[in-house]
């Protein structure tokens, strides 16, 4: 792409490569913003510099100057779409890094939801931050996916503290943490109540099958008879 009128004016023009292509410029340095303009890039792409080695190209900034008439011909280039996937789902970019909070937007995840990068086994699964940043360049494609997160709280069952890492809990699990495995006396009944609970369900009692969202400090009742 050639400035018409600095061309018209008999000015001396530069030449820079972008992408395989040679372009002109009527000035001796041109930003990475024109950079992208001139050659039509997409101007969210992360461009580069191509350095020769062992040197590492060199990134360029949309505000950095790069000075054309130093011995050579200067070649730009974007680097290729990288792909990875959220939930199953898959998405490419231009840039290198992608912040944990981007990866939510993209996938519509909860905010009450927590974002894992998948590690091959034996190692863990690894937990990303909202304001962390991951390195979309390394071998593979990378893959996120999210689940529910773990609360950690202490319910109060028969007086006894109880530890639970579950937002909910059902009947069956509150007459376990009471009195352990259940017995399958089909003569024993069980009856639950609770109290001190979260606004959807401050305080009542519980059937079996029922489930219920749970609080720090709450408090159950729960009873075992047998039938008579």
């Amino acid at each position: 792409m050639e400035n018409i009128s600095s061309v018209a004016k008999g000015h001396k023009t530069l030449p820079f490569s972008a992408e395989g292509k040679q372009f002109e410029w009527n000035d001796q340095y041109i930003t990475g913003l024109q950079v992208k303009q001139a050659a039509n890039l997409p101007l969210d792409g992360e461009l580069y510099l191509s350095i020769s080695e062992p040197w590492k190209d060199e990134p360029v900034n949309d505000g950095d100057l790069v000075d054309l008439a130093r011995p050579g011909l200067e070649q730009f280039f974007i680097k290729q779409k990288l792909k990875y996937t959220i939930n199953c789902q898959e998405f490419e970019t231009n840039k290198q890094y992608i912040k944990g909070g981007d990866i939510r937007r993209q996938g519509a995840i909860s905010a009450d939801d927590e974002i894992f990068l998948s590690i091959k086994g034996p190692w863990e699964d690894e937990l990303i931050k909202d304001e962390q940043f991951v390195d979309l360049a390394r071998p593979g494609i990378e893959n996120f996916f999210s689940k529910e997160k773990l609360v950690q709280v202490v319910l109060i069952v028969n007086g006894r503290e109880k530890s639970w890492v579950e937002k909910t809990i059902t009947f069956d699990q509150v007459a376990s943490l009471a009195f352990g495995v259940q017995n399958s006396n089909p003569n024993t009944i069980y009856t639950v109540t609770y109290a001190k609970g979260p606004k959807e369900n401050p305080e009542g009692s519980m059937v079996k099958g029922d489930k219920i969202i749970v609080k720090h400090k709450m408090v159950f009742n729960v009873t075992a008879t047998n039938k008579s």
